[in-house]
C-alpha cells in the first residue's frame, strides 16, 4: 500500500448509476466524493509493513472509509431519486383523467 496515490475507478455499473440521479447536484457530489481518494491518498501514511499485528496502514484505512462513504451516499441518493419518481407518479395518478389511468387510452 506504501505506493498507492492514485484509484480510477473502472466504468460500470456506479457511473452508470450516477449519470441516472435526477439532479446535477447529486451528481457533482458524487464525482467529487469518488475524486476525493486521490487527496486523501496523497496524505495518508502507508502504515508499518512489518508489523505483524492486524492494525492495518493509513492508506487501507483510508480507502475502506472512501468505499463507505461513496456507498453512504449512493445509497441516499438513491432512495431520495425514488422518493421524487414516487411523488410524480403519485401527482400524475391525481392529475390525469381516470379514463387514461384505468385504460391507458390517451385524449
Amino acid at each position: 500500500c506504501e505506493n498507492l496515490k492514485h484509484v480510477d475507478l473502472v466504468e460500470g455499473a456506479l457511473h452508470d448509476t450516477i449519470a441516472a440521479l435526477l439532479l446535477e447536484e447529486w451528481r457533482n457530489d458524487m464525482n467529487e466524493e469518488i475524486n476525493s481518494i486521490n487527496q486523501i491518498l496523497s496524505n495518508a501514511s502507508a502504515g508499518d509493513a512489518n508489523d505483524d499485528d492486524d492494525d492495518v496502514g493509513g492508506k487501507a484505512q483510508a480507502v475502506r472509509m472512501w468505499i463507505r462513504s461513496v456507498l453512504r451516499k449512493i445509497i441516499h441518493y438513491k432512495a431520495q431519486h425514488q422518493n421524487l419518481l414516487n411523488e410524480a407518479a403519485s401527482t400524475l395518478q391525481h392529475t390525469l383523467p381516470q379514463d387514461i389511468m384505468v385504460n391507458n387510452v390517451l385524449p
